[in-house]
């Protein structure tokens, strides 16, 4: 049990969003590790009170949320205009990030509604557009590292869809399917499966922590560790309320009565779905997702390599095993340092020097764990009978092996408690609870991602590893990167992690960010998914003839939504009402606020 000074972990008995009872002793030891490092409490005042969007004046403003009261129940609405909470993974707060990388009022909601059915989402969505009040739709909130649970418009009015929305409406066993609400989590999915007795026929793929919603992983194309690890590529159907409160299902759901909506995801026509990712063109209030079939057998593996040489070569080895599917799964490769610090220790256990820790220094701290002292670590599982296991493992290490100086870790070697076996557990669908001890690093840790992708090849991921480098020693932060490799490509997940009490951390990472991101655009690479302040800036890499394609994202935006009122900016994407009124952030706009000079009063006074 928790200490009486540490608040008890919810579990999913009690919270949609609660962790599972078997994972409730990790839970209270990685909380404790949490509450270890920070200096400061959980609540504190709003000192610039009441974040009411710009545009309607409090009076008007208060007036409009009494009205929703009225319509949804005053329990189902609330004013975030006294203090917040931060909390930590399991009780994270919906109202802003609990890791700002700018001022920790920059990004946060004037108020959270609760729907409790789709109808009360349309109506939300009608009264945002009677009273033009910005919404930002979240599912579960747990976006760390991208700006978690915050609106990119401050003052915006959170509509938190988990709380009430989050029933398992089918699983489907001779199909592997399942259609889900957006408060499901990976946690609650995979216990349903278990409590329905259908865990030794198929899985769920899961990300490295298990909090958060199934839809909202999909819809911002997360990626998992089986060979389901395309979470976006495993969807079929949506259910889509758009800006203007109109219901439309997507695929073969637009067919009445239609039985094939989770098996068929592109029923007749242009294919709508992709408009519904990574945008603000509509809130997902239902997805379908495939569900793997248990392969018969599966057996995890790790080897390590001992120069950052090798990082090129291994990744030219890996190319055409990955390929071919001898690699089957969602692998990683990740940096030593970042596998001394998902110990959970805070940095100066190791080191308190300035600036990057000397790779000599946590060398020799590697020398002490069942690791070993290594330069990288690649993580992976094989699948499928005995013989077709040891068919597939042999290759591997044949190959691995032309790597001088690799070795296999044997995993009997391996303690209980060791990181490997949460990666053993996460790619056979069991969802876990391990990944965020590497925030401990710092006090108050928190952590922000640079994602971009590239090929599986060793040029590009010499040429990443490099610039990363040198931007991380220019600020003074350790580089810990995980290459998270692809059937064709592969993402880099770099992890800046930074005490969120220091300000002048903060710039100094949102200054590495910034010059990653130019840095990897101007040698051909792109973020895949990047943190609210860092939108703009990505959205503007993609910037062929003339940025087409944010052109492109424009008129669907206003044609969609001509009041602007859904989660404007999301993605670099702006309403006409906020467009060329300052409100994007960019290169040059290190902790620069967040808004801009108003917004038009109606759809059409666009300033030009």
């Amino acid at each position: 049990m928790a200490p009486p000074s540490l608040p008890q972990t919810p579990t999913l008995a009690s919270a949609h969003t609660g962790i599972p009872e078997r994972l409730l002793h990790k839970a209270t030891y990685a909380k404790s590790l949490i509450y270890d490092g920070k200096t400061v409490p959980d609540t504190y005042s709003l000192e610039r009170g009441l974040p009411i969007p710009q545009g309607i004046s409090k009076k008007a403003f208060l007036s409009a949320i009494e009205e929703l009261k009225s319509a949804i129940g005053n329990e189902n609405v609330q004013l975030n205009e006294k203090e917040v909470k931060n909390g930590w993974y399991m009780e994270h707060p919906n109202t802003h990030d609990m890791m700002p990388l700018l001022d920790a009022e920059e990004f946060i909601a004037s108020a959270v509604v609760y729907p409790g059915s789709v109808a009360e989402v349309q109506l939300i969505v009608r009264w945002a557009n009677q009273h033009l009040i910005p919404l930002f739709p979240i599912s579960i909130g747990r976006n760390l590292g991208y700006g978690g649970a915050a609106p990119r418009v401050r003052g915006s009015v959170t509509m938190d869809l988990g709380r009430r929305m989050n029933k398992i409406l089918d699983i489907n066993a001779e199909n592997y399917t399942c259609l889900v609400e957006p408060g499901v989590t990976y946690y609650a999915l995979h216990e349903e499966l278990v409590r329905r007795g259908l865990q030794d026929k198929m899985w769920i793929d899961c990300p490295d922590l298990g909090g958060g919603s199934v839809i909202g992983n999909a819809l911002d194309r997360g990626v998992g560790y089986t060979p389901y690890g395309d979470h976006w590529g495993m969807h079929s159907g949506l259910e889509v309320v758009l800006p203007t409160g109109e219901l439309v299902r997507t695929g073969m759901g637009a067919l009445e009565g239609a039985n094939t909506w989770q098996c068929f995801p592109y029923g007749f026509g242009p294919y709508n779905d992709g408009i519904f990712s990574q945008s603000n063109f509509g809130i997902v209030t239902k997805m379908g997702m495939t569900l793997m079939p248990n392969p018969g057998g599966y057996e995890s593996f790790m080897y390590t390599f001992q120069h950052d040489s090798d990082l090129g070569p291994l990744m030219d080895i890996i190319r055409p095993l990955r390929i071919s599917n001898i690699l089957e799964n969602v692998a990683q490769v990740r940096h030593g340092l970042q596998t001394l610090s998902v110990k959970g220790h805070p940095r100066t256990k190791y080191w308190s020097g300035k600036g990057p820790m000397p790779e000599s220094v946590y060398r020799e701290h590697l020398k002490e764990t069942a690791t070993g002292d290594c330069a990288w670590v690649y993580y992976g599982m094989a699948y499928g009978p005995p013989h077709i296991r040891a068919h597939k493992l042999a290759i591997i290490d044949s190959e691995f092996h032309r790597i001088a100086g690799c070795k296999k870790i044997d995993p009997a070697t391996m303690p209980k408690d060791e990181y490997f076996w949460s990666r053993d557990r996460i790619a056979s669908g069991t969802p876990d609870l391990e990944e965020l001890k590497w925030v401990n690093w710092m006090p108050n840790g928190a952590h922000i991602a640079f994602s971009p992708v590239s090929p599986i090849s060793g040029k590009d991921a010499e040429a990443l590893y490099t610039m990363a480098k040198r931007r991380h020693t220019e600020q003074g932060f350790d580089l810990m990167p995980a290459f998270c490799v692809g059937l064709r490509e592969m993402h880099l997940i770099v992890e800046i992690v930074y005490d969120a009490q220091d300000g002048d951390m903060r710039r100094r990472a949102e200054r590495c960010l910034r010059d990653m991101i130019d840095d990897a655009a101007a040698l051909g690479y792109g973020e895949y998914r990047t943190h609210l302040a860092l939108m703009d800036q990505v959205a503007a890499t993609y910037n062929f003839n003339d940025g087409a394609l944010m052109k492109l994202n424009n008129t669907l935006k206003d044609a969609l939504d001509p009041n602007g009122i859904l989660a404007p900016g999301r993605c670099g994407i702006w309403p006409a009402r906020y467009r060329g009124r300052g409100w994007e952030l960019t290169t040059k706009d290190t902790g620069r606020s967040s808004e801009g000079d108003g917004v038009a009063k109606k759809a059409g006074e666009v300033k030009i």
